[in-house]
């Protein structure tokens, strides 16, 4: 993954996998992911962080509290 197809910044400073999403395909996933409910604690983690563990771990086959 090129640094110009990161989603965030964030991902720039952190090693990249093979799961990563490139910006194209990260805007066909984003709409399948509902809001956050209104009056509730906003959200405090990137989704797409979160996508891209859940994809990780799909990949690998590892278990989610040793996913990067």
């Amino acid at each position: 993954m090129l640094a110009e197809d990161c989603i965030n910044p964030q991902l720039m400073s952190r090693k990249a996998y093979q799961s990563d999403r490139s910006n194209e395909q990260w805007k066909l996933i984003e709409p399948l992911i509902p809001p956050a409910k209104p009056g509730g604690h906003p959200r405090s983690v990137d989704l797409g962080e979160v996508v891209h563990a859940i994809f990780e771990v799909l990949r690998t086959g590892c278990g989610w509290e040793i996913a990067p």
